[in-house]
């Protein structure tokens, strides 16, 4: 399990609920690395601001995480973490590799409404 103090998602059943229970989504797929660790924090601190969105991780290298991993959206990265935003279960943004909390706060404002 990933040390972040978001909601983990360790399974395909616990995506497609945390998708089903949520209109807007973020979801951080990585490890605890140098590119990832920097999302997480953006994330942690835009969680209370963002109360419209669910903010969540997701293991990389578990076998689970190819919902992620295998998405069309996810096909050209080079670089982790992936970083899908979904809007009513469907991908409407994804990117890769290390995000400022300013392009984090981008596209959350764009997709899912300024807080």
């Amino acid at each position: 399990m990933l040390r972040t103090n978001l909601t983990h998602i360790l399974s395909e059943q616990e995506h497609a609920k945390i998708l089903q229970d949520n209109k807007n989504v973020m979801i951080c797929c990585g490890r605890m690395g140098p590119m990832c660790i920097p999302v997480y924090g953006s994330m942690e601190e835009l969680e209370s601001e963002y109360t419209n969105v669910k903010f969540a991780d997701m293991e990389f290298d578990i076998p689970d995480a190819k919902v992620i991993r295998d998405l069309p959206e996810c096909r050209s990265f080079q670089g982790i973490p992936f970083v899908i935003y979904y809007k009513d279960g469907k991908v409407v943004k994804a990117t890769s590799s290390i995000q400022s909390k300013e392009k984090i706060t981008e596209i959350l404002d764009a997709n899912f409404g300024k807080n």
